[in-house]
């Protein structure tokens, strides 16, 4: 094992190095200006040293090498207000991968600001759907053709199909406009200090919540139902039988194990997804979470932003990656990883 994750991080590594210079690389050649979004009377000549201060005017690769250094690096930004003459913050010690609409501050405090917000909502609807598509694609599966399954695949063709901008839309029309039984609008900057507040929290993240579970669910459910489908077929499930195994036995402990190898990926690749296609939902009930803030930093052309926040769903892409094909021995006992 541990001779596997040596290998897989050696590869990990350049992997992500590739990732960041695609992103870097693509993203550089969008047009955009740091100083583009700085009020007229500022003259060109201190437009002209931001600019050279930021590095903009300098070659792609070193611009490249800079941005992974200070990516990775914490630096002062002294060089960048002696330069410019314009003090953007008190800390002499900085992140220098800086947001260009937050005048300066850096993408690293912006995300850790937003990510509580998003993992209240993404997080606890990813969590959900996986405790509930789980025991529904297995029952449905143990009971092919029945109404449940029947009635569970209608369902789940209907969650899978409609988009989340739309079941969004309809959830606040019906059960915060009619009938008024949660706020339409999602306060970020409730505190949870008390329990009047951690249940108004709740009843804001019911809606935003209902709807990310209902769309993960949809497709996890079909997914773990036809991988169950696919191993109940098999051999080795008749030689249990034949052995006088209860048949729950033989479900949990046998095919409920080996039809979790591929659900393990679908759920892994999936939780850097649902950051990314949570954006659609964030918007939709006003959350201040990672979606928003990505979705501010594309309409302002604040390039940093976009390329940090990028650039760290390609790097959880690759960790949870590395961490399924881990599971994997954990499961199926046929993977020798020596």
């Amino acid at each position: 094992m541990g001779q596997y994750l040596i290998r897989r991080l050696l590869t990990a590594i350049p992997t992500v190095i590739f990732i960041t210079f695609v992103i870097f690389a693509l993203l550089d050649l969008a047009p955009g200006d740091p100083t583009s979004s700085l009020p007229p009377s500022v003259p060109q000549e201190v437009k002209e040293r931001m600019r050279v201060a930021l590095g903009f005017n300098d070659p792609f690769p070193i611009k490249y090498v800079k941005w992974m250094r200070q990516f990775f690096v914490n630096e002062p930004l002294n060089a960048f207000e002696e330069a410019t003459g314009i003090k953007i913050g008190n800390s002499e010690d900085r992140l220098r991968v800086t947001s260009w609409q937050s005048r300066g501050k850096p993408v690293v405090e912006l995300i850790l600001e937003r990510l509580p917000q998003t993992i209240w909502v993404v997080g606890i609807a990813y969590l959900l759907s996986i405790l509930l598509a789980i025991p529904l694609g297995v029952f449905s599966a143990v009971r092919q053709n029945s109404i449940f399954d029947q009635l569970g695949s209608v369902i789940s063709v209907i969650g899978f199909s409609l988009p989340t901008f739309f079941t969004g839309l309809l959830v606040i029309l019906v059960f915060g406009v009619w009938l008024g039984w949660f706020p339409t609008v999602y306060d970020t900057t409730l505190k949870i200090d008390s329990w009047a507040n951690f249940v108004k929290q709740l009843r804001q993240m019911a809606m935003p919540v209902f709807v990310l579970t209902f769309f993960q669910m949809a497709g996890m459910s079909r997914f773990t139902r036809s991988a169950m489908l696919d191993n109940l077929k098999l051999d080795y499930v008749r030689t249990a039988r034949a052995k006088g195994l209860r048949e729950q036995l033989i479900i949990l402990r046998h095919v409920l194990r080996n039809s979790l190898i591929p659900v393990i990926t679908l759920v892994a690749i999936g939780i850097p997804q649902v950051f990314a296609g949570a954006i659609v939902t964030e918007q939709i009930f006003h959350i201040n979470g990672l979606g928003a803030l990505l979705i501010g930093a594309i309409q302002s052309t604040d390039i940093p932003t976009v390329q940090t926040v990028t650039v760290i769903f390609a790097i959880l892409v690759v960790f949870f990656n590395l961490l399924a094909d881990i599971m994997y021995g954990f499961l199926d006992p046929r993977i020798k990883y020596d």
